[in-house]
Order: C-alpha cells, then sequence, then structure tokens
C-alpha cells in the first residue's frame, strides 16, 4: 500500500524538474592564436536530463562569445556519475577556413564538413599489411600502386 504511494508521489515530481534547461560555465579559457582559435573547458549543468546534445553546446556557446555555430567544435564530453553535470572541451575558431585547416577529419566528418571516406575494410586490411614491406615514403605509394 505505502510504497505505491511513494511512488506515484515521485512521478508527479519528475515531470515539474528543469525539464530540457542547463547551464553553462566555462573554464581555463585561452585564446590560442598560434591556431586561431579560442579554447576552454565547458561545465554543463543539466539537472532533470540525462545529457545535452553538442549541437545544443555549440549554439549557446555562439551566443556567449558572439559567434556562429558552424566555428565551434564540442568534444570529449563525460557525464559525471550520478548524472546532472558533464564537462568537456569546446573550440571556436576565427572563421570556417580555420576549421577546414586544423581541426582534424574525424571532428569533421561528426561536424559534417566533410564525408568518410568509403572503403572495405578489406582493403584496408590488405593495404595495411602491404604497407608493411615498406619503410618511411615508400608506404604512402604501395596503396597507389597495386589495386
Amino acid at each position: 500500500g505505502k510504497r505505491t504511494l511513494t511512488h506515484a508521489h515521485q512521478l508527479d515530481i519528475l515531470p515539474s524538474m528543469s525539464e530540457g534547461t542547463f547551464t553553462i560555465r566555462t573554464r581555463k579559457f585561452m585564446t590560442n592564436r598560434l591556431l586561431q582559435r579560442k579554447q576552454m573547458v565547458v561545465d554543463v549543468l543539466h539537472p532533470g536530463r540525462p545529457n545535452v546534445s553538442k549541437s545544443d553546446l555549440r549554439d549557446k556557446l555562439a551566443q556567449m562569445y558572439r559567434s556562429t555555430s558552424d566555428v565551434i567544435i564540442c568534444f570529449g564530453f563525460r557525464t559525471a556519475f550520478g548524472g546532472g553535470k558533464s564537462s568537456g572541451f569546446a573550440l571556436i575558431y576565427d572563421n570556417p577556413d580555420v576549421v577546414k585547416k586544423y581541426e582534424p577529419k574525424y571532428r569533421q566528418v561528426r561536424q559534417g564538413l566533410q564525408e568518410k571516406p568509403k572503403t572495405a575494410r578489406k582493403q584496408r586490411k590488405e593495404r595495411k599489411n602491404r604497407q608493411k614491406k615498406f619503410r618511411g615514403t615508400k608506404k604512402a605509394k604501395v596503396g597507389t600502386g597495386k589495386k
């Protein structure tokens, strides 16, 4: 009897908790002139929600730092044990060309700036094993030579 009552009471509380609200704080802010970007650690407080999508974070950071979301890269987010708080890293580049130049290819793929190369697993493995027989700059020539 009593157990079901408390359960029903909990269900009432859950939806009324702040749905979809989150707060962003940035730490260790640094302007990296060499790579033409600003970089920072991002702490996200999101009580009552599992986590926050990186696209939402990019939009919010764009407002905070007066920039556009296409030059912002967010990555490495980990949710704290028990939830409600995540922290990760963000980079804000000066312009889209710089993103293309300095950002690793895999992060550009995640952002939708580049297509992932579609090569068969078997082909990749065969190429790798052919490359083993060479050293230095000759390795690059292996893949193009024999196909």
